[in-house]
Order: C-alpha cells, then sequence, then structure tokens
C-alpha cells in the first residue's frame, strides 16, 4: 500500500519551500518532490539561472539564485521537511487521497497537494543562448530580474519579442542600457498598441524588423549576435552587451493531464481573488504556476505562505490538525 502523507508539495523554487517552511513549523510533516535537471529546468526554479538576485529584501548585499534557493531549502528542512529529488510525473485527482506518482520512486498518497512547479521561459532554442543563460553571461529571461545588475548599465542591450512582454523589457531596460536594440522576426509586433507605441517612440529604443538571431556570440559573456534577415536571408552580425529573450513562458502543468482547470495559457486558474485553492478540493497552487503577470521571486514565496495556511487549514477542516491561528490587524484603541 502507498505510504499517505499529509501534505505533499510539487515543486522547489521560492514558493514550494515556502509553502514547506510554513507547514513544516505547522507540524504538518511536508514531503516536497523537487524535481530533477533539464536541459530547461533545474530544481530550485529559474532562479538557478540568477548569478544576482538584488530585489529580495533581506539581502542587502545581493544573492546569488541558486544560494538563495539552497538557503531556502536548508531552512524547510531544519523545521522537518522531507525531500525527494525526483519529478512527479503523473497525479490522479479524481480520487482522495489523492495519488502522486514519481519518476522512478514508489507512489505516494496525499491528503492534500501543493502544486508549486514554476513555469519555464522560452528559448530560442540556440546551443550557446542556453549555456550562457545558465553561467550567467549575461543572456536572460527577466529584464526585472536582472537588469540593473552591473553588467549590464549602460551597453547595447538586446531584446528579442514582438509581444506586451518584450515591449515591457525593453521599456524597463532602458532605465539602465545606453540602447535597446528589439529584435523581431515580422515587420509588425502582436503587442498592444499602446505598448508598441510606447517602444516605437522612446528614444532609447531602436527596432530591427523582420530580423531573426541566429546565434548567440561569446564566450564568458555574451559580446554579439549573428542575425538573419527573414526576407532575404542576407546575414550580419552586431555588438551587444546584453541578451534578454522575451518570447514568453510555459508552465510546468503537463503532469496534471487535464484534472485542474487551466487558464488558455496554461497556467493553473485559482477562481477566487487572493487565495491559492484550485478547481480541486484539497489542492492548492502556489508561483509562478499560477501567476502570469508578476512572476517575482518575492510574489512566488507570498503565495507559498498562502497556500501553506490554506493547505492547514483545509486540512483542519477535514479533521487533521488543529486549525490554524493567522495573524489578524488589532482594532486601534478607542
Amino acid at each position: 500500500m502507498p505510504q499517505t502523507e499529509t501534505l505533499v508539495i510539487i515543486g522547489s523554487g521560492p514558493a514550494a519551500w515556502t509553502a514547506a517552511i510554513y507547514a513544516a513549523r505547522a507540524n504538518l510533516r511536508p514531503l516536497v518532490f523537487e524535481g530533477e535537471p533539464s536541459r530547461t529546468m533545474l530544481p530550485g526554479g529559474q532562479l538557478m539561472f540568477t548569478t544576482e538576485v538584488e530585489n529580495y529584501p533581506g539581502f542587502p548585499e545581493g544573492v546569488t539564485g541558486p544560494e538563495m534557493m539552497e538557503r531556502f531549502k536548508d531552512q524547510a528542512v531544519r523545521f522537518g521537511t522531507r525531500v525527494i529529488q525526483e519529478a512527479v510525473t503523473r497525479v490522479e485527482l479524481g480520487r482522495h487521497p489523492f495519488a502522486v506518482t514519481p519518476n522512478y520512486g514508489d507512489p505516494v498518497e496525499a491528503l492534500s497537494l501543493i502544486v508549486a512547479t514554476g513555469a519555464r521561459a522560452n528559448w530560442l532554442g540556440l546551443p550557446n543562448e542556453e549555456r550562457l543563460a545558465q553561467s550567467g553571461g549575461g543572456v536572460s529571461a527577466c529584464a526585472v530580474c536582472d537588469g540593473a545588475l552591473p553588467l549590464f548599465r549602460d551597453r547595447v542591450l538586446a531584446v528579442v519579442g514582438g509581444g506586451d512582454s518584450a515591449m515591457e523589457e525593453a521599456l524597463y531596460l532602458t532605465k539602465f542600457a545606453s540602447e535597446v536594440l528589439v529584435i523581431h522576426r515580422r515587420n509588425e509586433f502582436r503587442a498592444s498598441p499602446i505598448m508598441a507605441d510606447r517602444v516605437l517612440n522612446h528614444p532609447k529604443v531602436r527596432v530591427l524588423w523582420n530580423t531573426q538571431v541566429l546565434e548567440v556570440l561569446g564566450y564568458e559573456h555574451v559580446t554579439g549576435l549573428r542575425l538573419e534577415d527573414t526576407g532575404t536571408g542576407e546575414t550580419r552580425e552586431i555588438e551587444i552587451g546584453g541578451l534578454f529573450v522575451a518570447i514568453g513562458h510555459t508552465p510546468n502543468t503537463a503532469f496534471l493531464d487535464g484534472q485542474i482547470a487551466l487558464h488558455p495559457s496554461g497556467y493553473i486558474r485559482t477562481p477566487e481573488p487572493w487565495r491559492t485553492v484550485t478547481s480541486v478540493d484539497g489542492v492548492f497552487a502556489a508561483g509562478d504556476v499560477m501567476d502570469s503577470y508578476y512572476r517575482q521571486a518575492i510574489t512566488a514565496a507570498g503565495t507559498g505562505c498562502m497556500a501553506a495556511l490554506e493547505a492547514e487549514r483545509w486540512l483542519a477542516h477535514h479533521g487533521h490538525g488543529e486549525s490554524p491561528v493567522l495573524e489578524t490587524a488589532e482594532a486601534p484603541a478607542s
């Protein structure tokens, strides 16, 4: 018979570890499936590709993404979180307890479940692009996360994409770059007109229309791009000091196999605002897997806290543990 767990958490980014910390301190003895390395993802989430995190409170000197995730994990383990270094390949949510099947280990049953599997950035698929992204060599998928770093300041920076996300990335980078090049393979943006107009009218932005990236140049740090004109096929090289790929994200929800309601974009739908409950009773979602808007470490951690508190309250309501006491604001003295 499979072992029955009170709470299983799937994922290992800020949302998952924060949920684990809260759940462990509530004596729920959470079990975390932290995943396995793949070509596009590492246990720890997208922060594993971030060399310096400067916008997370509590780290005035900054911290590397991998170090931050290691410290999150250590804190969760300190309070009794158990960790299995496997990916979950399948869940069965039409029964209770839920069935959770890892890649090669024994299945377990879960009275409650928190899905915090994140979203992976869509890359161009160029070998040197992915290598430099993983090594901190000036290739990124998040301008808000990395754009203010010293290595990008006063440099020519390139943004690949044509949607609203690319427009937002380009406009954000104008605060730090000497020039921002927007590279788009078509002759018009897919972005909303207002966002496109802001980019087209910004004095620091130059658009390279009908252009696609063939190769990312540089060994330790990106130094340039080899480009192709999508109309004529002509190629050329340009020098840049940083590359930001803004062609979208894909939430890691395939293993759910349609058992939870999703948005058309693939992110988990949370029917009630400011809640982490999903369409399946007893299943909660946290982090980038349910957030297509903010996609920041601190917001992911916040939803991890929320999911753990909601799971604890749900378990107590169903006779598993005591009802949690949430902090409330005191009424002002009369």
